[in-house]
């Protein structure tokens, strides 16, 4: 599959049904994604900023950063990818080059959100929102930036936490009307509100099920029944590596041997089939 096809086979595939996205921090996770049979994968902010900077989801990567890493997946994988842009690293002619950049590195998508720079974890408190036609230009920003048509544009709101759910359907219909492609609501807190903004909002819904946060951590039928079309789960993945990471950090300083975790190792030869490399020919070319 071309880089200019995956936007479209995206496209392709919310057309017909529901989507789930596993996110990940990196292109070598993003294999893992493609290997276990996912149709697409999500390249995760926090996932960015907290694997490869050892910081906070609060905007700290910068936008040639983040195309940096998120091309990495893209180039890595055949599936399409999407991508958090965050708040789109500044003023409507930032937001277009960040997509202009986007489309560059092979990503088949981003959302950008409402949010005040520096941002915040869409679930955490404190956050703040710009006015509504602030985030109109954004949008209108990156649609007309697009040389590929069928990028998608997913126009991220985290107002349910200050406008409370009619204020955030009434944003999301204003970001249709500018040219969103898809929402993404951030923070909704039930069954019933996600169901209910399915039923407002005439676009294609993006649903986070982040652990640890506002939302309940509904099924993927659950959400495909209520009529959301891109389930992510940004960190799942990463939160299972690190926690799996710290306990054998731990067994090594207290026994001074990993003898006892090779059998929950990911070997050589699987990590090499992985990359789709073979040590024994004269040079490395990339199988997918």
């Amino acid at each position: 599959m071309t880089k200019e096809s995956r936007a479209a086979r995206l496209r392709e595939l919310i057309s017909k049904g529901a989507v789930m996205l596993p996110g990940v921090p990196n292109a070598a996770m993003a294999r893992q994604v493609e290997r276990a049979g996912f149709d697409a994968v999500y390249v995760s902010g926090a996932g960015m900023a907290n694997a490869t900077a050892g910081v906070p989801d609060i905007g700290l990567l910068s936008m040639t950063e983040v195309v940096w890493l998120a091309g990495y997946v893209a180039d890595a994988v055949e599936i399409p990818a999407i991508v958090d842009a965050d708040t789109g690293f500044g003023g409507a002619e930032n937001v277009a080059r960040t997509i202009r950049e986007l489309e560059r590195a092979g990503l088949a998508g981003c959302h950008i959100e409402d949010q005040e720079f520096p941002k915040r974890c869409g679930h955490l408190a404190g956050k703040s929102i710009v006015d509504v036609e602030e985030m109109v230009e954004r949008i209108k920003a990156a649609t007309e930036a697009r040389r590929d048509r069928d990028f998608l544009l997913i126009a991220r709101t985290d107002s349910h936490a200050l406008e409370d759910f009619k204020g955030a359907v009434k944003r999301a219909q204003k970001y249709v009307e500018a040219g969103a492609d898809a929402i993404f609501p951030e923070a909704l807190q039930s069954a019933d509100e996600f169901r209910g903004f399915a039923k407002e909002v005439q676009a294609p819904l993006l649903a986070n099920m982040t652990e640890f946060g506002k939302s309940p951590l509904l099924s993927f039928q659950e959400l495909s029944d209520f009529g959301c079309r891109m389930v992510i789960f940004p960190q799942s993945a990463f939160r299972i590596s690190m926690k799996a990471s710290e306990e054998f950090l731990r067994d090594l300083k207290k026994r001074g041997t990993q003898s006892g975790w090779i059998d929950k190792m990911q070997t050589r030869e699987q990590l090499y089939e992985l990359l789709g490399y073979d040590p024994t020919a004269e040079s490395w070319k990339r199988k997918r």
